[in-house]
């Protein structure tokens, strides 16, 4: 793909971001993008097959169907199937008294073997119901850290589990050069139209529905840190809004009574919140102390592959390379072998130049899947090696630009070599898809990550972005957290696992990324293209903390690559990163993958 990587180079060089949106960087955007776009689509209808189970026995009469054209098969005797499907084709397991599945086919996807589990919804509706249900006390320890979160007059409200659509705009998406908060809201959400301007004597109105409506011609309240306001306030510094939220639909406003029918705006201002900005360790609200047997990188050892014990096993160089060549004509066709043996190489007997030969004749194996290409990224990155994995991030990127994950490695991949200015380059970029609805975003997740690592950049490098005349006007949000901060990134979307914290008081809090347990975050990720997560150590608690996993697999025979990013001092000018990469294979079984001593070094697994 010479002539698209040439293009991809030239995507990439305009690093100020007012130059997007003028008429001659459009024509090179734009068919630039198509030609992406139509690239990551371009894939043939294909074969998927694989073999159902309920994790023991496998399944007869699984209907398996594609949604979007109705095609449809079902699983024989063995719980074996194939269906035709194209990418971005969305199939459906579904079994009498089972939990349907579905799963999005991707670029890569070839096998899947899903594991069907009973279906209790029904029974346990209530058990169910009330474990999703969050407290007060709950929201008010999320207030800091979740910026979906908002104080009403009535309590807190997360918008994310809350009926209706509630927009939110937070302190960091605030431009300091509003007037008042009629000129803020002006353009910035659609359907609202504001009448009158910041005179001074609230002389303006805002209507969520239009002026017009026939179902509503009622102005917005305003709900202001708790107190009820019919009359726009105009004399709220906009610098001081924490969080504005619009709530438009009778559940949400309900409580407001005849004062809601118009809808409220919602302002939380930082001085009308006293409350602590203290974030909570949620492993130390419940009595939940780990239990059971977490297996130590000795044991997990002892489940590696034959060819990687003799390979361990030899004394010498040259008996390394026999070993290598002998096992090769058997793997031939492996990509795993190829990295585990690149892995060895370099990192255990230190043959660089030996170990990228491995890689370099083998490549064909790589090429053209994300996966595998991913894979040996983080290998590379964690051995620091970034020049290497940042060519294999934009392949990455020509393959998925329609991915919201392709941008962000893209762009940290270009923080890693030094490149600020081209890291900042492709945020913009981000930023302005999303404007100019080429790609989606996702506010709940993905894009909180990003923006996060973006103001980052701003906040530690914006000197090296712009000159300093320039570097002077750029807003740059005040970071929200401080500490240590941890990273999670994976190569296969199928991948299914729990996450496991630990904290020196031998507490834990569980990520759990599965479909039994979280099928809407797994469906949100793959619609947006972005497979990873972060996670806030409390500080308040220090110690060395543990990182635990249990894999459940990736619904192929194949292992999954990990990689934990770990930030210390994150925020600050002594922040620094260690990058650590796991090769999970090992199901069901809880396994430590490392610790972190809070204001230390990441200790090895």
């Amino acid at each position: 793909m010479p002539e698209i990587g040439m293009m991809f180079d030239s995507f990439l060089q305009v690093p100020d971001k007012s130059n997007l949106n003028t008429p001659a960087m459009k024509k090179i955007l734009f068919p630039v993008l198509l030609l992406f776009f139509a690239y990551s689509f371009s894939q043939d209808q294909r074969t998927i097959f694989g073999k159902v189970s309920d994790g023991t026995n496998p399944l007869e009469n699984v209907n398996i169907e594609i949604e979007s054209n109705n095609t449809a098969t079902a699983s024989d005797k063995e719980g074996k199937y194939q269906i035709s499907a194209e990418t971005g084709d969305i199939v459906k397991f579904s079994y009498a008294g089972l939990k349907t599945i579905k799963i999005k086919i991707e670029d890569v996807t070839r096998i899947l073997n899903p594991i069907m589990i009973p279906d209790i919804t029904e029974l346990d509706e209530v058990v169910v119901e009330a474990s999703k249900r969050r407290s007060q006390k709950d929201l008010e320890e999320d207030y800091v850290i979740n910026k979906n979160i908002i104080r009403t007059a009535w309590g807190l409200i997360d918008a994310d589990r809350a009926p209706g659509n509630i927009r939110i705009l937070t302190e960091e998406e605030i431009s300091p050069v509003s007037i008042c908060v009629l000129d803020l809201l002006k353009s910035r959400f659609p359907g609202i139209v504001v009448l009158g301007g910041c005179d001074g004597g609230g002389g303006g109105s805002v209507f969520i529905r239009g002026a017009n409506s026939i179902s509503n011609n009622r102005p917005a309240v305003f709900d202001v840190d708790g107190q009820i306001f019919t009359d726009t306030p105009v004399w709220i510094d906009v610098t001081n809004i924490k969080r504005l939220a619009i709530l438009n639909n009778a559940a949400s406003t309900v409580q407001y009574g005849s004062f809601g029918f118009g809808g409220v705006i919602v302002i939380n201002t930082i001085g009308g919140n006293p409350q602590s900005n203290t974030i909570v360790d949620r492993a130390r609200l419940k009595n939940n102390f780990v239990k059971g047997r977490v297996l130590k990188a000795s044991e997990i050892a002892k489940n590696k592959p034959n060819y990687l014990r003799e390979l361990e096993a030899s004394s010498s160089f040259e008996e390394a390379k026999e070993i290598y060549l002998t096992n090769k004509a058997k793997y031939n066709n492996s990509s795993y072998f190829f990295i585990d043996a690149y892995n060895y190489f370099y990192e255990d007997l230190k043959e660089a130049e030996f170990a990228d030969s491995i890689i370099k004749e083998n490549y064909r194996l790589f090429e053209g899947n994300a996966i595998l290409l991913k894979a040996l990224a983080y290998s590379y990155d964690s051995q620091e090696r970034f020049k290497k994995s940042h060519e294999l991030y934009k392949e990455i990127f020509i393959l998925r630009p329609n991915y919201s994950q392709s941008f962000l490695d893209v762009a940290n991949s270009y923080r890693n070599i030094k490149s600020n200015k081209l890291a900042a380059s492709i945020y913009a970029r981000y930023d302005y898809l999303i404007e100019e609805s080429f790609i989606k975003a996702d506010t709940t997740v993905f894009d909180k990550i990003l923006q996060r690592e973006y103001n980052n950049l701003l906040a530690l490098h914006k000197n090296e972005i712009m000159d300093s005349k320039k570097s002077k006007k750029i807003y740059v949000a005040e970071e929200d957290f401080k500490g240590t901060r941890l990273v999670f990134e994976w190569n296969d979307s199928e991948a299914e696992f729990d996450l496991q914290f630990v904290n020196p008081g031998n507490q834990y809090y569980m990520w759990k990324h599965s479909l039994a347990d979280n099928a809407d975050i797994i469906y949100r990720e793959k619609d947006f293209g972005y497979n990873t997560t972060e996670y806030l150590l409390d500080e308040a608690l220090p110690g060395t903390w543990q990182v635990n996993i249990n894999y459940s697999g990736n619904k192929s025979l194949t292992p999954t690559f990990l990689k934990a990013t770990v930030y210390y001092n994150y925020g600050t000018r002594a922040q620094r990163k260690e990058v650590k990469t796991f090769k999970l294979s090992l199901k069901n079984v809880n396994q430590e993958l490392f610790k972190v001593t809070v204001g230390g070094k990441m200790a090895s697994r």
